[in-house]
């Protein structure tokens, strides 16, 4: 690639915003020229880390001040709901890549039971391509309007995909239980509800329930001869800033072995630079995948042969979000996929 793109960011004052900035920032093909900020406009983007200030970017600047025609792509860091509308604006007009819900699901009746009737550009669902880096790789190249999976999801469909699409496990059973560190849930969450005068606290929330299960229903299903995956999906919140762990339960299909699991999970890492399948004794944790791109997936026995105990860790601020963005950015431009990642 001879040639750097112009990329803005819109919402880059949320974590997930900041996360793409700190990326982008170092990218080689990337120069970013407009930073858009609903709360801070006219200062610059605060370090996020103590290391690395952002005074060399362009100042903040209201979201809707943005001019499409100074900019390749546009990364919509903004909440569900908000993010169509500035899709409405743009669409057809500039690359689009939205970290938001507003175009991963391809019914608005399953948009509108999970977010709500506020989107404004519902004919447009279809034309984004679900951004699961490497499920969809081949979808991605040369796409224009990409959707970043959700943080639940990726660390749920990168391990249930390649075992549902190559029948390796029954469909109609499978229990998935996912804690999540709380940024997660956005810089408007009140940690008081984590933490007392003498301890710290966790809880499930939404179990069967939440919003992300209309996605992974969707993108099984898809895996599956469009054949329903059942499932049951548990979902937590932990003290920890980031972070997210995925441990799934499966019954396999007759005749299949753990080491056809084995095999499969490693051709998987092998063609896959952000897939580690952990078989020695690593600790799978938080501190393993925190401020990486990875999923790290381990395989566990079960006291049943038949039985399997698959653990997912990622970080939900950058595979989960920030980083598989760029990775789909990476993938459509034709970068090495790896670009700024590593």
């Amino acid at each position: 690639m001879k040639n750097k793109l112009n990329v803005a960011v819109l919402g880059s004052t949320g974590y997930v915003g900041m996360e793409l900035v700190k990326i982008l920032s170092k990218h080689s093909y990337v120069d970013i020229n407009f930073l858009g900020s609903e709360t801070n406009p006219g200062s610059f983007l605060k370090n996020i880390d103590n290391t690395i200030e952002f005074n060399s970017l362009p100042l903040l600047n209201q979201n809707e001040k943005f001019n499409i025609e100074n900019s390749d792509y546009v990364f919509l860091a903004l909440p569900h709901s908000v993010s169509n509308k500035y899709v409405k604006k743009y669409f057809d007009k500039i690359k689009i890549i939205d970290l938001s819900a507003d175009f991963r699901l391809d019914s608005f009746d399953d948009y509108e039971k999970n977010y709500g009737d506020t989107h404004e550009c519902q004919e447009h669902l279809n034309s984004f391509i679900y951004g699961l880096a490497e499920i969809n790789r081949k979808k991605i190249i040369n796409a224009k309007n990409i959707a970043v999976p959700g943080c639940y999801p990726t660390s749920i469909l990168l391990p249930l995909i390649p075992l549902i699409k190559n029948k390796f496990i029954q469909n109609d059973n499978i229990i998935i239980d996912s804690k999540s560190g709380y940024s997660g849930a956005g810089k408007k969450f009140n940690f008081n509800t984590m933490k007392s005068k003498n301890d710290y606290n966790f809880y499930n929330y939404n179990t069967n329930n939440h919003r992300h299960i209309a996605e992974i229903k969707q993108e099984l299903k898809k895996h599956n001869s469009y054949n329903e995956v059942m499932f049951s999906f548990n979902p937590h919140i932990l003290p920890n800033f980031r972070g997210m762990i995925s441990t799934i339960y499966c019954n396999l299909n007759h005749n299949i072995k753990k080491s056809d699991v084995i095999n499969l999970f490693q051709e998987l890492q092998n063609t896959n630079p952000f897939i580690k399948f952990v078989t020695n004794n690593e600790v799978l944790d938080f501190f393993s995948i925190q401020n990486s791109n990875y999923c790290k997936i381990k395989l566990f026995d079960h006291y049943s042969e038949n039985k399997i105990i698959l653990v997912s860790a990622i970080d939900n601020l950058i595979k989960g979000a920030a980083g598989q963005a760029v990775q789909c950015l990476n993938i459509a431009e034709n970068i090495e996929e790896t670009e700024s990642l590593l």
